[in-house]
């Protein structure tokens, strides 16, 4: 989806012409591992949460990866400054450091109790609120959606609430005289896009394979600080929504042999049931 809006409705400094640096932003989100065995997947029905594998940990969602790497490539491109944004408990900062050790220069951290169990509406508020914090940006990356949920309906959220405009799907993006071009990604194929500056993208897998941090690079990360915001710092938006209830499928199956040594009255038999079945 491609939505247009006024440039800014927030007062935030934003990047011009005649200014040197790009300022990017990338949200980011810690997820349970992808790759967790099904057979290894529980979840606690009163507290309505998937529950980490003791196999698998957490990691970052694989398509917020794909924008920080998106982000990296315009910097290598452009110049600039990238700051990764990520809400969550406090081991999301792992999240954060992987991704200044990929090559971003800042991390942001929303932490508090305040912020669990937040609807996608909250999510992007509370995101919103903190990107305004930050001050100046030019360019919002996002992934297209997470990989827990799948709703893919933050990004678009925290583009509507900062009026900027937003394209969804992204394989590529350049930048010049304060308008970016991007190649969004269709069914059968692309469309590319101009669109005016500041402005939010959600990336999809096909902008690159994300870059592996080098250990320099992950030494240098290790040394850099974080800035953690808590609910005296960001306000916490009002979910709009309510999880009811959250459960594992339970799904049987019962299986009925048809036996008989003539092939025509097997398949007879099988017709007659299955139209005693309402399959048929």
């Amino acid at each position: 989806m491609f939505l247009t809006g006024p440039k800014c409705l927030n007062g935030t400094k934003l990047h011009t012409k005649g200014d040197s640096v790009m300022n990017m932003i990338v949200c980011v989100k810690q997820v349970m591992d992808p790759e967790t065995p099904a057979a290894s997947f529980r979840i606690d029905p009163e507290a309505k949460r998937a529950i980490t594998s003791k196999d698998k940990g957490m990691v970052i969602s694989p398509f917020d990866e794909n924008g920080v790497e998106g982000a990296l490539k315009l910097k290598d491109a452009t110049g600039g400054k990238v700051s990764i944004l990520s809400m969550g408990g406090k081991s999301c900062r792992e999240v954060i450091k992987q991704c200044l050790a990929m090559g971003a220069d800042e991390g942001f951290q929303l932490t508090d109790p305040a912020f669990d169990d937040f609807d996608a509406y909250a999510t992007a508020a509370n995101l919103a609120e903190a990107i305004k914090k930050i001050g100046e940006y030019d360019i919002i990356f996002c992934g297209r959606q997470e990989s827990d949920w799948d709703a893919g309906q933050v990004g678009s959220g925290i583009a509507e609430i900062l009026g900027i405009p937003s394209v969804t799907a992204i394989r590529r993006i350049e930048v010049s005289d304060g308008k970016a071009t991007v190649d969004r990604v269709l069914a059968d194929g692309y469309e590319t896009i101009e669109v005016s500056m500041p402005l939010l993208v959600t990336a999809s897998n096909e902008i690159g394979e994300p870059r592996y941090a080098t250990l320099p690079k992950i030494m240098a990360a290790a040394k850099k600080p974080i800035t953690v915001w808590d609910s005296g710092d960001i306000t916490p938006a009002q979910a709009r929504s309510q999880m009811l209830s959250l459960f594992i499928p339970v799904r049987e199956g019962e299986c009925e042999f048809i036996e008989s040594e003539d092939p025509e009255e097997a398949g007879a038999m099988l017709a007659t049931k299955l139209r005693e079945a309402k399959l048929i």
